[in-house]
């Protein structure tokens, strides 16, 4: 029974994971998520249904349109295993059992799920644009704010230290949108803190110090993994005026997730 329950979780994944990749191509353009239909980006084609089947319909098309035969990227493919893979983790770091799962493990479920949802599309548009999206923060804000009045009225207590967390995210994005956004400045570094403080809030502060912690040793690496490769482009002439951009709000996540699911199994 549990291993049914576990597929249909991964096939929710992945059915995420395709929304993810949709979502991370339409938010940054300002293009609707929910009602367009969507279509194939290099012949806007609308796709039908059994061209949107997460994992299978990439396999059997070979990787291509249906329809102009363009090759689709293969991160499509592996954000909807990935994202998969992701949701059966939480479900299994959580230790639910099944035969005897309460309300309150569901909604808890659901919460992180949802938190996770947020992170996958911060990670996806901040690899691609080096750009946190403040819309998905936003977002992230509401459901911290769901998730905090849930806690308070389920376990029948007030949780301060996040509510100073949550307070100081909202003066932020007041401070993002009022005064950065009319002397049409984008602050990266403000964008950083908010997505911080949104982890804060839903995964707790120690947690967000290993995240930090695992983040400073995910840059560490890609900064020697791009030296390695510039000397092996440049015949060891390694151009220096050329800027490092590293997507750091992606690499936080990477680091969170997997922070909160090894705490998750520690526990």
């Amino acid at each position: 029974m549990e291993y049914f329950i576990y597929t249909i979780i991964f096939i929710i994944g992945t059915l995420f994971g395709s929304f993810f990749t949709l979502a991370v191509y339409r938010i940054p353009l300002g293009k609707n998520i929910t009602y367009e239909h969507s279509f194939c980006p290099n012949c806007n084609t609308k796709l039908k249904f059994i061209d949107l089947i997460p994992i299978i319909s990439y396999i059997t098309l070979g990787g291509r349109c249906r329809y102009c035969g363009e090759k689709v990227r293969i991160r499509y493919l592996l954000l909807e295993i990935l994202s998969g893979i992701c949701f059966v983790l939480l479900a299994l770091s959580l230790k639910i059992n099944f035969a005897s799962i309460n309300i309150n493990e569901i909604i808890y479920f659901l919460f992180l799920s949802l938190y996770i949802a947020t992170l996958f599309i911060i990670a996806g548009i901040d690899k691609e644009k080096i750009k946190i999206q403040k819309s998905v923060i936003v977002f992230g804000l509401i459901l911290a704010v769901c998730s905090m009045v849930y806690v308070c009225i389920s376990k029948m207590q007030v949780i301060y230290t996040y509510i100073i967390f949550l307070s100081l995210t909202i003066l932020m994005l007041i401070l993002d949108t009022i005064y950065l956004k009319k002397k049409l400045l984008e602050n990266y570094t403000i964008s950083v803190l908010l997505l911080s403080l949104y982890m804060i809030m839903f995964t707790g502060a120690e947690n967000f110090y290993y995240t930090v912690a695992l983040t400073l040793l995910i840059i560490a690496t890609a900064m020697i993994a791009q030296k390695i490769k510039e000397r092996n482009r440049s015949k060891n002439v390694i151009n220096t005026d050329k800027k490092l951009e590293l997507p750091l709000g992606c690499y936080m996540v990477i680091s969170n997730i997997t922070v909160l699911l090894i705490a998750n199994f520690l526990k």
